[in-house]
């Protein structure tokens, strides 16, 4: 069976700043620089961010092999802790000027649509220090007087703009499950701080507005983990344990963006917890003025949960997931090297839930992948990796999203995490994404399987069953 998808679709890859560019020439460090400075050890092989694929150096021979893979579409970050120079006074550093306007110049001239995020992960850790980073209001201004910088510099050819990337993941890691730096545990502030990267995107949308962007063809949006949620059973302690895990993982940032407004189930159940966020009428104001044109979704996994194994009104510091405990589907088909089930079908489940409950906003698929150890396992003779777990894995899902579109979901991209194997944070190199490798001790880069295989469909729209 033949599927076609539209000609002007985006078929692309995404990566970020921090993660590929390296720590050249960059005056301040982020929170994931100052933990490996301060824990290697938390990091795997002790790989930290001073090199990571080397971008910095070689951006112009890293966007010419992602042309050689038929990409149209690239997203990568502007690393706040790059591009400025002072933060509270808003003056940028020059080098970081040139080497933005030159990487955007090179996607451009390459035939690529540069798609620019501006925060992943990667709030400058100084700000943290000084201010408890995303749990400060002011730290919500700084980093708007950032985001109008980017607009300014760039926005006469950058037209695709988005406010953050996962920020539920600063939420999560850094505030809940201690996979991140400062890796607290509080419940009450990462309330707040959801509440703050909300208004952080917002305020973002506001100045874009208010500097004329979209009058110049621009479009601003939000990127988003979305991991449907599944109970375990029709019962109601699972139903509305699924409930509860929906209206925090993904419902808190999703509604805000696209209606202007937090679901008042889930505020009446942090209020009625004493955990609700502080706000101002003036606040939320902004957030329902300045919704979002577009979305990003990132999608690797399902969020499969059941009714928790101990009460909730159990004694003890608050937790959201206090609510709801995590569920392994017995006989479900994992990628065992990273730990995540594999359910293709969650993509059309996005899909099908866009079209009916976001007002069928325009979106693309921002992340989807595949981490894989161990790839030079699957390396032939002439060092190509044969990856076609990585080939059965996208089309599969493009398979089911594609369905979706037909059915009216209104999807226009489709992008890879990764198109050059980058570092992933504390997971460094373990696990590899990419349509090209990178050898992380000579920098030499090499197209995979896939990645041939994807420039056929991109160049043909047209993907072919197994």
């Amino acid at each position: 069976m033949e599927r076609v998808f539209k000609d002007d679709f985006w078929w692309g890859a995404a990566t970020s700043g921090p993660q590929s560019e390296g720590r050249f020439n960059k005056k301040h460090a982020n929170m994931f620089d100052y933990w490996y400075e301060i824990e290697p050890a938390d990091f795997y092989d002790q790989v930290g961010p001073d090199v990571t694929s080397n971008f910095y150096n070689s951006f112009k021979e890293d966007i010419a092999l992602m042309k050689e893979i038929g990409l149209n579409s690239v997203r990568t970050s502007i690393q706040w802790t790059r591009l400025m120079e002072d933060f509270e006074a808003g003056t940028v550093n020059e080098d970081a000027v040139r080497f933005y306007n030159e990487v955007i110049d090179t996607f451009l001239a390459a035939g690529i649509r540069p798609v620019m995020n501006l925060h992943h992960f990667d709030l400058p850790v100084e700000l943290y220090h000084q201010y408890g980073g995303w749990e400060s209001k002011h730290v919500v201004d700084l980093y708007v007087k950032f985001a109008e910088k980017c607009f300014e510099l760039f926005g006469d050819r950058v037209k695709d703009w988005f406010t953050h990337n996962e920020p539920i993941v600063v939420v999560e890691g850094e505030y809940l499950h201690q996979f991140h730096y400062p890796k607290i545990i509080d419940g009450k502030k990462a309330v707040q701080v959801a509440y703050n990267l909300n208004l952080a995107s917002a305020k973002a949308i506001q100045a874009f507005k208010r500097l004329g962007m979209a009058e110049q063809g621009g479009k601003i949006g939000i990127i988003l983990n979305l991991t449907p949620t599944y109970p375990r059973s029709n019962s109601e302690e699972d139903l509305a344990a699924a409930n509860l895990a929906e209206l925090f993982n993904n419902r808190m940032f999703l509604d805000t963006a696209v209606h202007g407004e937090f679901p008042q189930e889930l505020v009446d159940w942090l209020e009625k917890d004493g955990v609700l966020w502080e706000s101002t009428p003036e606040e939320l104001a902004i957030i329902k003025e300045n919704t979002i044109d577009v979305l990003g979704v990132n999608f690797y996994h399902p969020n499969r949960v059941k009714a928790p194994d101990v009460a909730p009104n159990s004694v003890g510091a608050w937790l959201p997931n206090r609510y709801f405990d995590e569920y392994n589907l017995p006989g479900r088909r994992m990628n065992i090297d990273r730990g995540w089930e594999i359910y293709p079908k969650a993509l059309y489940d996005i899909a099908i839930n866009i079209r009916d409950n976001y007002n069928n906003i325009p979106w693309f698929v921002s992340e989807n992948g595949m981490g894989i150890s161990g790839e030079e396992r699957f390396m032939d003779e002439a060092g190509v990796v044969q990856d076609d777990y990585r080939i059965d894995f996208i089309r599969e899902h493009l398979e089911w999203l594609h369905q979706g579109i037909e059915e009216g979901s209104n999807c226009f991209g489709y992008h890879l995490w990764t198109p050059i194997d980058c570092w992933s944070w504390a997971n460094a190199y373990k696990n590899r994404y990419g349509f090209i490798s990178t050898n992380i001790h000579t920098q030499i880069k090499t197209i995979k399987k896939s990645g041939h295989w994807f420039k056929q469909l991109a160049q043909t729209n047209k993907l072919e069953s197994k």
